[in-house]
């Protein structure tokens, strides 16, 4: 259990980013692709698990003064030092080693390799940027999309990358809030980009994000290009759940002051995940099942 912790297995759930591609290509049950999605998800799990182990072997005198990060397997002592940085260069190797499974010419290692450098580069020292370290989050949910199109030979449009790069930004910004109201509450500092930020101008941020995530998505859904690739004009039906869904993350943020882990909101507020089902589900029914008479 501990090495769970250790590895943050819940978050392995981000990388699930890499099946967007073959699920908006209406290539979902191709087998395989999925097989190789499957072995990217694996390959980019451990990748993302070694550099979380890093970057809290660098950060444990600041996660113990963290009133939830002082759980963490280092932490709180439960893992020697040691045995962390073993356990990070054996996920190296077992990630960048699945990678060359991947039969994709080393374009896949590439774009993993990529994702490497940045979140280790992030580690070491650029999440202390302002602005610039919430930039560096959302590139790594575009390059997870990339890894997912490069692996599964599926194009992205250019739409999907600014979305997913949209609501990523959005979610980082949140993050980032609730690090303002820790400091508030504690009178420290829990990260060093905090400094560049306060209340108001985090909030404007998501505000401004907000706006343009749901108008890109309107104009993703009615794009002459999507309507043709897609071969109908309804996907702007589930505009209603992505609507639904900002509103309520909004809600937690602002109301409940709870937007620290992205992952804890996915795995227990019922309302996301019962708007990201319906979201997928009606996704599903009028790509996959657009033959029935009541999706003509």
């Amino acid at each position: 259990m501990v090495f769970l912790q250790l590895l943050r297995v819940k978050d392995w759930a981000k990388n699930l980013f890499l099946f967007i591609p073959i699920f908006f290509s209406g290539h979902l049950f191709d087998s395989n692709k999925l097989y190789s999605l499957a072995i990217g998800f694996l390959s980019f799990s451990f990748i993302a698990s070694c550099i979380y182990i890093l970057n809290d072997y660098r950060d444990i005198q600041d996660d113990r003064n963290h009133p939830e990060k002082c759980k963490r397997p280092l932490a709180a002592g439960k893992i020697s030092k040691s045995t962390a940085v073993v356990t990070a260069i054996v996920l190296f190797i077992l990630g960048f080693g699945l990678s060359y499974l991947a039969n994709t010419k080393m374009k896949f290692s590439f774009v993993l390799g990529i994702y490497f450098l940045l979140n280790l580069a992030y580690s070491l020292g650029w999440k202390t940027i302002p602005i610039f370290d919430i930039f560096i989050v959302a590139a790594g949910f575009v390059l997870r999309i990339k890894a997912g199109s490069v692996i599964s030979f599926v194009a992205v449009s250019e739409w999907l990358n600014i979305m997913v790069f949209l609501l990523a930004l959005f979610i980082a910004t949140a993050k980032r809030r609730d690090d303002i109201l820790l400091k508030i509450s504690s009178g420290m500092d829990m990260r060093k980009s905090v400094k560049g930020y306060n209340l108001e101008y985090l909030s404007t941020i998501m505000s401004l994000l907000c706006a343009v995530i749901i108008v890109a998505y309107f104009m993703y859904t009615m794009s002459p290009e999507v309507i043709h690739r897609m071969g109908t004009y309804r996907l702007y039906y589930t505009c209603l759940f992505v609507i639904a869904g900002v509103l309520r993350y909004l809600q937690i943020v602002y109301v409940q002051g709870k937007s620290g882990s992205p992952t804890q909101i996915l795995y227990k507020d019922r309302f996301i995940q019962l708007t990201i089902l319906l979201w997928i589900g009606t996704f599903y029914a009028i790509l996959y099942l657009k033959n029935i008479t009541i999706f003509k």
